[in-house]
Order: structure tokens, then C-alpha cells, then sequence
């Protein structure tokens, strides 16, 4: 499969996680597809709550559906999509979470954000969306190597 081809599917994918967002309050439904060395895709969708702050976002939702399975160092890239016309971009609690993410990965990973409907993408990466991160190194802890 071309890369091209490669990040037409995980944005189909996250258009597709979005038709199962709960979004009650905001009905602004967000879809995430992260794809994993060896190109598989896990999906998540935004949950929200009625007492607001206990929503999740579909990226978190989508990453924490990769650690459950043990997945998080094999973690490649992540596609968003939700809105209408323009691109929506992840939370600044979602940057922080693909940061950390990154940092067990051990490689960068590519964020594309899509809009709901159309051909519009645009390709970012972590440190683009949160140039002072807050990181384990800030902890003093290693994340653990890939295996």
C-alpha cells in the first residue's frame, strides 16, 4: 500500500470512529484512528459526560484503547477528524497525550487532521502542535524501551 493510500485509510477510519461518537452536549463528533507497526488500526470515538470534565476526547480514547492492548511503542501515527470544512486539530490535553505516547514510541508520530467531510488533511507533527511539552525527561524517567 502507497503512503498516500496508507493515510487515506486511517482519515476513512477516523471518519468512520466519529459516526460513533456520544456527543451529546457539544454534538460536535470526533473520530480517531491510530495505526500501529504493522498497520493495523485502533479506533476511538469522543465520549462525552454531563458533568463536562469527564469527557474524553477521541484521541485519548483511541490511545488508551492501544494501551490496553499492550500497543503503545508500536504506535506510527494517528488521523482526527470531526467539524465540517476545516481540519480539527487535537486538545492541548491530547498533545500531551501523544506526546507521552511519542515518547514510549521512540519515533515520531504523524498527526493528520481531518475535517468531517472532503479531501482537506494537513499533516503535523507533536513537537509542531506542542513546542514546550511537558515530558517523562521532565520527571527524571526514561520511558521504557521498545521491545
Amino acid at each position: 500500500m502507497s503512503m498516500e493510500a496508507d493515510v487515506e485509510s486511517l482519515i476513512e477510519a477516523a471518519r468512520a470512529a466519529r459516526g460513533n461518537a456520544y456527543a451529546p452536549y457539544s454534538r460536535f463528533a470526533v473520530g480517531a484512528a491510530v495505526r500501529l507497526a504493522g498497520g493495523e488500526i485502533i479506533v476511538g470515538a469522543n465520549f462525552e459526560n454531563a458533568s463536562f470534565g469527564l469527557s474524553l476526547c477521541a484521541e485519548t480514547v483511541a490511545v488508551a484503547a492501544v494501551n490496553a492492548q499492550g500497543r503503545l511503542a508500536d504506535m506510527e501515527a494517528i488521523a482526527v477528524a470531526g467539524g465540517d470544512a476545516s481540519p480539527v486539530t487535537p486538545c492541548g490535553r491530547c498533545r500531551q497525550i501523544l506526546n507521552e505516547a511519542e515518547q514510549v514510541a521512540g519515533r515520531p508520530i504523524a498527526i493528520y487532521c481531518a475535517a468531517a467531510n472532503g479531501e482537506s488533511f494537513a499533516r503535523h507533527s507533536v513537537t509542531e502542535l506542542l513546542p514546550f511539552s511537558f515530558s517523562p525527561n521532565d520527571l527524571g524517567h526514561v520511558p521504557p524501551s521498545k521491545s
